[in-house]
């Protein structure tokens, strides 16, 4: 790694100047990280999502580990995020990226072990970095011994009721118990020998464990518990909108269904009430220790029942995918701010907002991609980090990052195989992210073949290439974030619409900021105030097409 990874450039002087002359409130570093440090840590943290195989390799297999990420924990210091959130690292036969989890409390070998682990906390903790991790409830792998062992069994065994085995239907039990498809294609059943048929919303790897059964809560429980117990600072709950069945199993109207990897509104699988008890059974668990916290993956119809999922008795936080939704206009970005800031308040929580994931083509693409999808994702980045509750990045957002295009050879997604090659699956947004130099594999490791090909394009996008550049994407999220850091206005829930032009929004921050973004084609009258970031080049008093400013008033 150059030298400019350990010596970033501090924040525009002027920038640090105008912070520094807002009255009142937090004005500085330190009171942030007595507010970071207190029991509500996680309402208005910034939270970095790493997805471990991606990140960084540290023993030159290829493939991303712990070891890499403990070793980049300088740069995620310097970023300025206050948590990290790593997708699974347990050990998997990696049918689905490791959320088919064959041992919850064991570290794959392909990212490290245990002590690696410890000695990743151990670390972030040392930086003031909290650490979060996935726990997948809905499912567990076909190689885990309670699914080895339910396969030995006989139907109606003990074993068998850890998951939802059925007969089927028809002469021979030849027809799956119902019509629920799967996520990644198919058909949710798959047959054993001896004609009965389990239940997998996700690929048939991926057994869904059943949530009437008090061993699965009481195992669960062990499995948080372990990781609480080693330094663990909260989890991300993995489609937490999953975790009960409706009674019967009854069909679905698939009228509607639109194939793999979408939902109905009102879809049998998911969001049904039950789910909420064991919820809390979560909570129950994490409200034993000190300053835990847990989100929730939760796809559901409206921002009403995603508030159900943060009652006070229940998670800490759940993700806001309505931004990850929407299409690149004020007036939808403006209805799914004020959708969940509407929902959130009435049960006491803090928002979600997110804006690209593992599981999500990456925001720049959705946008348009090239210099229009760039623009418009520097412009999202400024309107995220400055709404008020957590945020969530995932890991390359800060470079500008877009979905790659891989060829068919190199897909390895589940979604690719299972949907008859007709899907890609979501390979695109898991490529390994680029650190330095100019050519593949761009320092993410030391073997010249990572787990997914990068594109040389890349070379413009480095993290070293970006440090050394004061208008680069990275430098644009550094400076959000040491403003969001100081500015007492972006602490608290404090929100106000302002008016703004057909194709704007513009929102008041406490008595002191405000922001505006123009999501049209033309400039526009900007408001009043000076300048504290934007996110392109602002001449004059107009605010240009596909732009975003943070604005002291």
């Amino acid at each position: 790694m150059s030298d400019a990874m350990h010596d970033l450039p501090d924040a525009n002087p002027r920038i640090a100047a105008e912070i520094a002359d807002i009255e009142g409130g937090l004005g500085d570093e330190d009171a942030f990280a007595q507010l970071q440090g207190g029991s509500d840590w996680w309402r208005a943290a910034v939270f970095y999502q790493i997805y471990p195989k991606s990140f960084a390799d540290g023993n030159g297999d290829g493939i991303g580990d712990l070891i890499g990420i403990r070793e980049r924990l300088d740069y995620l210091q310097l970023l300025g995020v206050d948590a990290l959130w790593l997708s699974p690292f347990y050990k998997s036969p990696m049918a689905d990226g490791g959320y088919d989890v064959s041992d919850p409390t064991d570290v794959d070998p392909m990212f490290g072990n245990l002590a690696d682990y410890d000695a990743l906390v151990a670390a972030a903790h040392e930086r003031g970095i909290k650490i979060t991790i996935d726990i997948v409830p809905n499912h567990l792998s076909d190689q885990h011994i309670w699914f080895q062992q339910a396969l030995a069994a006989a139907p109606g065994s003990p074993e068998r009721a850890r998951f939802i085995f059925r007969d089927g239907k028809g002469e021979d039990g030849e027809v799956p118990p119902n019509n629920w498809p799967a996520m990644f294609g198919g058909s949710a059943w798959q047959r054993v020998p001896d004609g009965q048929w389990y239940l997998h919303l996700f690929a048939p790897e991926q057994p869904d464990v059943n949530w009437e059964n008090p061993e699965v809560s009481a195992e669960f429980e062990r499995i948080l518990r372990f990781w609480l117990d080693r330094g663990t600072d909260g989890f991300r709950v993995d489609v937490a909108h999953s975790m009960a069945k409706p009674a019967g199993l009854p069909d679905m109207d698939l009228t509607e269904y639109e194939g793999p990897n979408s939902q109905l509104r009102h879809d049998l699988r998911f969001d049904n009430d039950g789910l909420h008890e064991h919820l809390r059974m979560f909570r129950r668990v994490l409200d034993g220790y000190s300053n835990r916290m847990a989100v929730g993956e939760a796809w559901v119809p409206d921002d009403e029942r995603l508030a159900m999922y943060v009652r006070p008795d229940e998670l800490h936080l759940t993700f806001n995918f309505r931004l990850v939704e929407a299409e690149w206009s004020a007036e939808i970005f403006q209805a799914a701010i004020d959708g969940s800031l509407t929902a959130m308040t009435e049960v006491g929580a803090p928002c979600t907002w997110v804006l690209s994931n593992h599981d999500v083509v990456r925001h720049n693409s959705r946008y348009g991609g090239g210099a229009l999808g760039a623009a418009r994702g520097r412009a999202a980045a400024l309107v995220q980090l400055s709404l008020p509750g957590a945020v969530y990045l995932y890991n390359g957002d800060e470079l500008g990052l877009e979905n790659v295009d891989l060829p068919d050879w190199a897909l390895q997604d589940p979604t690719w195989e299972r949907s008859g090659h007709t899907e890609r699956g979501r390979d695109g947004e898991r490529v390994p992210l680029p650190w330095e130099g100019t050519e593949p594999p761009f320092g993410f490791g030391a073997s010249g073949q990572p787990w997914l090909p990068m594109p040389a394009e890349w070379a413009a996008v480095t993290v070293e290439a970006q440090l050394e550049d004061e208008d680069s994407t990275l430098s644009l999220y550094r400076h959000a974030l040491q403003v969001r850091r100081q500015l007492p206005e972006l602490h608290g829930a404090t929100f106000t619409w302002q008016q703004a032009p057909e194709n704007c929004l513009a929102y008041r921050r406490g008595p002191n900021l405000v922001v505006a973004l123009n999501a049209g084609d033309v400039p526009v009258e900007m408001p009043p105030g000076q300048i504290l970031l934007a996110s392109s080049p602002v001449d004059g008093d107009k605010l240009p097409a596909n732009t975003a400013v943070w604005l002291r008033v």
